[in-house]
């Protein structure tokens, strides 16, 4: 009878639990990366308390769709699932596809927004101004959806794929170029140049997206450092900072950047505060300012859109309490928070080549401010110009920054003409590739 009573207790210890009304949900061998995502999140996650008690493996068909189904929908839009090479690879600018970006006009033209020089339109001698009038032998209207968006069917970024676009070119003409896309390595910077306004001189850098240089120790970015020295170097008296098409990348890099930027007087001061969920408080961090080099500016002017998101938004939240800044064009995204991978502390995901990236923490700048998921307003809501090569004066968003710089003022004559577009190109990606948007 003793025996009978002891593999009983032995026969509860090892189910964990006797109840015979619970009835928990068994853990195959295809779900074992969803638990060790479930798991990670309950660890990492920034809003962990808001994860379901008791997660439904099951129901889900893909890793994907149950992190969908897990994470906090009023405010999560950002976190994501890739594979550990395509995560390193994005963050220092290795690239497969065409190699390039677009934006509509007003009056809904689909024009190329940038071009990476090395990517194959770029070898190809493609440019920002060209206006997409077919793809693959089809009217750019045919690909509008039900929604209003637009799904150009332009196939994964592997290598191989071929896509074919005529384009009508600034001078009216029209050529039709076949194009295969590649691996390449991406470029950060659109455009610099010094523009001389009043006697002035006016930096104008077209940045987009915050990627390190491979190989550089600690973090950071060769073309970042290169286009500093040069404004340095043409002694620059105002910054007219580009973000309209950056959606995000390494907050290493932003740092950089902000160092560059801030004056000397503030060095050292409190850049931003770094918060974690309730479980990792005792690694909540700060960053202070670390100046390098002599660029000392009073203002900055930033050029912004809906595409401009994280870590530019955290270099225009941390630089705000230490000098004016001013954003021209319209609204930003709104993403507070950012991510770090999380298979480093998972073996079950490492093994499977899973990399986790959910929301992880939240910053806020020197004065507290930390909640901007609505995005940061425009202070002159200007229009986008597409059609303009970078760097000309005829661009509106980029005239309306001279006019601030030389005024202090915006014409009404932009901000009545602003159009706000339905749909931009950070609609069409998710996870990584919407922080680093391209085709």
């Amino acid at each position: 009878m003793k025996r009978i009573k002891w593999l009983i207790i032995w026969a509860c210890l090892g189910l964990a639990a006797c109840d015979p009304t619970e009835t928990p949900s068994p853990i195959g061998a295809e779900d074992k990366v969803k638990k060790a995502i479930y798991e990670s999140m309950q660890e990492w996650y920034f809003w962990t308390e808001e994860l379901p008690s008791a997660p439904d493996y099951q129901s889900a068909s893909s890793n994907e769709e149950f992190l969908n189904s897990i994470i906090y929908k009023p405010l999560d839009r950002f976190s994501y699932l890739t594979t550990q090479e395509a995560f390193n690879n994005a963050f220092v600018g290795r690239n497969a596809g065409h190699g390039f970006g677009f934006a509509f006009s007003a009056d809904e033209k689909l024009y190329i927004s940038f071009v990476f020089s090395e990517s194959p339109a770029g070898k190809d001698g493609w440019q920002r101004g060209w206006e997409i009038v077919e793809i693959n032998g089809q009217p750019v209207s045919s690909y509008k959806t039900s929604t209003g968006g637009y799904d150009f069917k332009l196939g994964p970024s592997d290598p191989g794929i071929t896509n074919t676009f005529t384009f009508r070119l600034p001078d009216g003409s029209t050529t039709t170029r076949s194009n295969v896309k590649a691996e390449y390595q991406s470029n950060s910077v659109l455009d610099r140049r010094v523009i001389n306004l009043e006697g002035k001189k006016v930096g104008y850098w077209a940045y987009q997206s915050f990627k390190a240089t491979a190989g550089l120790t600690p973090t950071r970015s060769a073309e970042v450092q290169s286009s500093m020295e040069f404004f340095q170097a043409q002694g620059i008296d105002e910054l007219i900072i580009d973000l309209r098409y950056n959606g995000g990348g390494s907050v290493a890099v932003a740092e950089q950047i902000m160092n560059y930027l801030i004056q000397p007087a503030n060095s050292n001061k409190l850049m931003y505060t770094n918060k974690l969920n309730s479980v990792k408080t005792s690694l909540n961090s700060f960053k202070n300012f670390s100046k390098i080099g002599s660029i000392s500016l009073n203002r900055i002017v930033f050029i912004t859109s809906r595409g401009s998101a994280s870590a530019s938004e955290l270099i225009i939240n941390s630089l705000s309490p230490y000098m004016e800044v001013v954003l021209i064009g319209d609204n930003t995204y709104g993403k507070p928070v950012g991510s770090f991978p999380l298979s480093r502390y998972n073996t079950i995901l490492s093994d499977n080549n899973v990399e986790l990236v959910p929301i992880t923490f939240a910053t806020a700048n020197s004065q507290g401010k930390a909640e901007y998921f609505e995005g940061f307003p425009a202070n002159y809501t200007v229009g986008d110009s597409p059609n303009i090569p970078w760097g000309n004066p005829a661009d509106l968003r980029l005239n309306a920054a001279l006019q601030y710089i030389q005024t202090g003022n915006v014409s009404g004559r932009l901000t009545r003409e602003f159009y706000k577009p339905s749909w931009e190109m950070i609609d069409v990606f998710k996870g990584l590739q919407q922080e680093f948007p391209a085709f």
